[in-house]
């Protein structure tokens, strides 16, 4: 009776510490797409389902990604063109779920810039090359028919916030930034030069992509799932508690300015996914850029996305479940 006493307790001890496994988890942004991720931190949704979570702020996502792959973080976000050039470069790295599968991103620039000729042999400040900011740039400019690096230079500067700072120093002529951004410009001669809602149609782009080491995943299915659990209840949250998300986002941005935080809001709640899944088409172009770069490599969008983990949610009700109460 004792023996089984105590083999019950063991077996219930070490079931609590796998439930409660210390995982580092990183997002890259205090920036709305981002919200889910402290929204999971903040509302202790990690801890909800299981996962004692230690959740680290790093600038950038190709830096997430670097973390990622020298193992110090075991779940981060990144986006698909960070995780398609690690892939090609020999990375072992699989995108389980995307919360925003397209770049919500204006060019803001100059008030003094009035054509795309104006931007010509000027500076354009992205986050860091690899980020979404740097996908962003590229896109537009091309848009208006510049090349990127050649006609504009393309240099890193931090932050939404940093890249304000920068631009109202006169040390960039211009940034791309996710909706509200603009907002924090206030008082500095400034226009939207072209947005990505003006391209001809919706840029598919995973953008805020759950990522792990396809060794991670094999290992640690459970946590990984649980994580994206409560990624998916802080994206529930920000889609149906509009306030108490504006509040979080003043927190983690450290920003106040009312119209930032609502057009914040308005511009990217829409776009959250319910059903976080990668798209396929977005991915597919930026593995196909990342090879091109790099010869001799064969990569095939299944060897970097698994959808195997959204859709167990989704078939078990979980997601469906969330979204009645």
């Amino acid at each position: 009776m004792l023996r089984l006493v105590l083999t019950s307790w063991l077996i219930l001890a070490g079931a609590r510490a796998q439930a409660q496994e210390r995982v580092a988890v990183s997002y890259s942004s205090v920036e709305a797409p981002n919200a889910n991720w402290y929204i999971a931190q903040d509302r202790k949704l990690y801890q909800k389902y299981g996962v004692d979570a230690e959740s680290i702020f790093i600038p950038s996502s190709s830096t997430v990604i670097n973390a990622i792959i020298g193992g110090s973080v075991k779940v981060g976000n990144g986006t698909g063109g960070a995780i398609a050039s690690a892939a090609v470069a020999g990375a072992s790295l699989v995108a389980v779920a995307s919360f925003i599968n397209t770049l919500p991103y204006e060019l803001v620039v100059q008030e003094t810039i009035k054509s795309a000729a104006d931007l010509k042999g000027k500076s354009i400040g992205i986050a860091r090359l690899g980020s979404a900011s740097d996908v962003a740039a590229r896109v537009l400019l091309r848009a208006l028919g510049l090349e990127p690096d050649k006609d504009v230079a393309i240099i890193q500067g931090g932050s939404g916030a940093e890249r304000v700072a920068a631009f109202r120093g006169g040390r960039i002529a211009g940034f791309p930034s996710p909706p509200g951004v603009i907002h924090l410009a206030k008082g500095i001669p400034h226009r939207v030069i072209i947005t990505t809602n003006d391209l001809p149609k919706r840029l598919p782009f995973p953008y805020v992509c759950v990522t792990t080491t396809k060794s991670y995943l094999a290992s640690n299915r459970e946590t990984v799932k649980r994580i994206v659990m409560a990624l998916i209840e802080g994206t529930h949250f920000f889609k149906t508690r509009k306030e108490e998300s504006k509040k979080l986002l003043a927190k983690y941005s450290k920003q106040n300015n009312e119209a930032f935080l609502e057009a914040s809001y308005v511009g990217n709640e829409p776009i959250f996914e319910r059903l976080p899944l990668v798209t396929r088409d977005g991915m597919d172009i930026q593995l196909k850029e990342a090879v091109g770069r790099r010869a001799n490599v064969n990569l095939k969008l299944d060897d970097i996305v698994d959808d195997s983990v959204v859709l167990q949610l989704e078939k078990e009700g979980f997601i469906e479940r969330l979204y009645k109460q």
